[in-house]
Parts: C-alpha cells; sequence; structure tokens
C-alpha cells in the first residue's frame, strides 16, 4: 500500500507536506532557496513545503498534476507475516496526522495551491486508499474541481492480508479531475489509448503490479529507499493519458521521482516538490540515467475530433465521387445512388426508393438502427474493389493540411 510525502523522519509540523513524483527532458536540479519573484523551475525538484513552493509558481502555468499524498494509514502498530518477519511497511513521520480534521485542513491547503498554478484545461491525478481518497473527492468538489473519472488500479501482486481479518487489500483509487466544470479542452489522447489497447476503450480498471524488481530504489542497505515507490508504467499511463510532448507535469509529493524519471522519457517537462533530501537526491540520481525517447516515437496520434471537417459534398465537388455514383455496404447488402446535393437515395426492391437523406441516415435506415456512421459504412466500388468513401475523406483532408 501507499501513501504520501510530507516531511523528514523528525519533522513535527504535519500541515506542511511534501512528496514524490515528476520529470522531464533535461537533468534535474535542486534548488532550496524560495525564488523573489514568480518563475518556471523547469526540470527541477525544489525542496521544501509543498504548499509554500507552490505559492511561488506562476498562476496557470502547469498543464498535468499528478500528486501521491500521505494517505494518513492510522496503523497501529508492527505488522508481521506468519513466519514472525516484519513486514517493511510505511511509519514514517510525514504520513501521520493527528486527527482527520488536521488531515483535511492540510488537503485543502496542497489542492488549493495546486490549483492556482493549474491552466485553464489542465488536469489533476490524485492517488489514493481507503485510508484517504474518499476525503480527497470530497475536497476537490468543495474547491470547485470537476471529477472526470475514479481510476482503480487493481493490482497484479498485492500484499496479503495477514491477519486475516478482512478483504485482501488489492487496489488503489485515482480520481482524475479537472480544474472545474467549465474545462471542455481538457487533454485525453483517447484514439491513442485505444489504438494501444486492441482498439478498445481504455477502461477506468487499470491491472498493474507494484513497484518491485530493479525498478525499486535501494539504499546502501538494500532497503527501500522510498516506502510508496509508484511503478512507472502506473505514471507512463496518466502521462500518456492526459497530456502532450513538451507539457509541464507537477508533483507536489516527488519523493522518489517517478513522475520525473517517466516526464522525462517521454518528453515532458516537470517540477518536483519534495520536503526530504534524501528522497530528493535519490530522484535527482535516477532522472540523470534516464534517456529521453525519441520525438517519433511519443508523437500522440491526431485526435479525430482535431481533424479539418469535411463535409459528403466536398468529396463530390472534388471529383473523387460523382453524382449518379452507386454506394454499397462493405458485404453488398445495400446499395444507394449518390445525388448531385451530397444526399443518397436509397435502393429497395432493386429500385431507387424516395427515401432520401444524408450518408449517415440512409445507412442506418439501411440496417433499421437508429445511427451509423456513414463514412464507414459506404463503399464506392473501383477497379472491382470496394474502398470505404472515409478514404476520399481522408484525401481531402491531407489536400487541407498540404494548404496551410
Amino acid at each position: 500500500m501507499r501513501i504520501a510525502r510530507a516531511g523528514t523522519a523528525s519533522s513535527k509540523t504535519q500541515q506542511k507536506v511534501s512528496r514524490p513524483e515528476s520529470s522531464r527532458a533535461r537533468l534535474p536540479a535542486v534548488q532550496t532557496a524560495v525564488p523573489s519573484s514568480p518563475v518556471l523551475p523547469f526540470n527541477q525538484i525544489l525542496i521544501g513545503d509543498c504548499v509554500e513552493r507552490l505559492e511561488h509558481l506562476p498562476a496557470e502555468s502547469v498543464d498535468l498534476v499528478f500528486a501521491d499524498p500521505p494517505y494518513n494509514l492510522q496503523l497501529e502498530g508492527a505488522l508481521s507475516r506468519p513466519d514472525q518477519s516484519v513486514v517493511d511497511g510505511v511509519d514514517e513521520a510525514w504520513d501521520k496526522f493527528s486527527s482527520f480534521s488536521d488531515y483535511d485542513s492540510f488537503t485543502r491547503a496542497w489542492l488549493t495551491a495546486a490549483r492556482r498554478v493549474m491552466k485553464p484545461d489542465a488536469t489533476i491525478f490524485v492517488i489514493g486508499s481507503y485510508h484517504n481518497i474518499f476525503r480527497v473527492g470530497t475536497i476537490l468538489q468543495d474547491l470547485g474541481f470537476w471529477i472526470l473519472n475514479d481510476i482503480v488500479w487493481r493490482k497484479a501482486n498485492p500484499m496479503p492480508n495477514f491477519r486475516g481479518r478482512r478483504f485482501t487489500n488489492a487496489h488503489e483509487t485515482m480520481i482524475w479531475a479537472a480544474k472545474s466544470a467549465e474545462t471542455k479542452s481538457y487533454t485525453f489522447n483517447y484514439e491513442a489509448l485505444k489504438a494501444g489497447n486492441e482498439d478498445c476503450q481504455m477502461r477506468s480498471d487499470w491491472f498493474l503490479p507494484i513497484c518491485t524488481g530493479t525498478e525499486r530504489l535501494k539504499n546502501d542497505d538494500g532497503g527501500k529507499v522510498h516506502p510508496t515507490q509508484k511503478p512507472e508504467a502506473l505514471l507512463a499511463r496518466v502521462i500518456l493519458s492526459a497530456s502532450h510532448a513538451g507539457d509541464l507535469v507537477l508533483d507536489p509529493f516527488f519523493g522518489s521521482g517517478t513522475t520525473g524519471a517517466v516526464a522525462k522519457r517521454l518528453g515532458r517537462s516537470f517540477i518536483g516538490i519534495e520536503r526530504d533530501t534524501a528522497y530528493a537526491k535519490a530522484a535527482r540520481d535516477r532522472i540523470a540515467e534516464v534517456t529521453p525517447l525519441p520525438e517519433t516515437a511519443i508523437a500522440v496520434a491526431p485526435s479525430k475530433r482535431s481533424l479539418p471537417r469535411v463535409a459528403f459534398t466536398e468529396v463530390i465537388e472534388a471529383g473523387l465521387i460523382a453524382a449518379g455514383d452507386i454506394l454499397t455496404d462493405a458485404q453488398r447488402r445495400h446499395r444507394a445512388m449518390v445525388r448531385a446535393d451530397g444526399t443518397l437515395s436509397l435502393f429497395a426492391a432493386g429500385q431507387c426508393a424516395a427515401i432520401i437523406g444524408s450518408i449517415h441516415k440512409i445507412g442506418a435506415l439501411a440496417q433499421g438502427l437508429p445511427a451509423c456512421n456513414g463514412w464507414t459504412f459506404w463503399h464506392l466500388e473501383k477497379n472491382g474493389a470496394l474502398a470505404p468513401i472515409d478514404e476520399m475523406r481522408g484525401q481531402i483532408r491531407e489536400a487541407m493540411q498540404a494548404a496551410e
């Protein structure tokens, strides 16, 4: 399970917490002095309290926020395995709060500070467990954020429930939210995610392993550098989902630097804030070893919504399809004639019927369906082979983009 980072092990102030995970293409630097005027410290790890540090960043400057705050686990004593070995859990001071009220005040403070630096179309991911995520969600809504999804990270290899008194805690929850209900143009790389998911829509339950093996940072004694290090696969999916190459990703609880390492590899910039200098050093060393991927490997497929709109009449006017041509579906079960005004006339019983409409309406009527994408349903025969009319629309789009 995992929590957040807020201070050093000896820290007594729990209202001011900071924690780990963000990156970009240049080597990160650690900044200890607070700047006198708002500047964007690209690819830097800022040492100090996250709220104070956020107050010195320019307003509306960040494209994406990933936050892995303290979980306030409320653990009671040590946990042992059946063989009596002690579980290496989270017992750092930065995860301890004296009351729910204190935790809520802390959460409200850092979310308010983060919201100020988010661009109008920016989004935020906050990850947590059942200990804190519901409180975080309420405060997000109270502050004006607009929740887009809750995402369940289902762990492929969760820690067993050794006491046998509860279900095995096998997941964590991420809340994905826009800055406000008015945010309409936020980034969501839908087509790219779908293409990488066997042409199926990406679901809100993600099955990924926890951070283990060589990815897990270890100290000189072989122990974990950070108790709640997130897997890079999780951050990669977050960043690829909701940002573009060159965007700025903020992580106010930077910890071991997973956000920074992944952001750098994927061609994004990052700003990390971390209270613990040991975590910051480990993150800096880790990110320095990352090699950014080439631009061709990280370029996101263009969204269909971003492509120029093309009317069917434009295809006719360009001479790619002529009035009087006969269109059919891929199985040649339905036929329609192209009319000069860009509508279709459906064939019924071998003759043109008095049913006239758009390529979409006629496609739907032919199949007895409520809706149809006429561009992919209708085909034109060329040289004995059928080609979807969407190919003709693609030629128009290419000509439009070439003319820009």
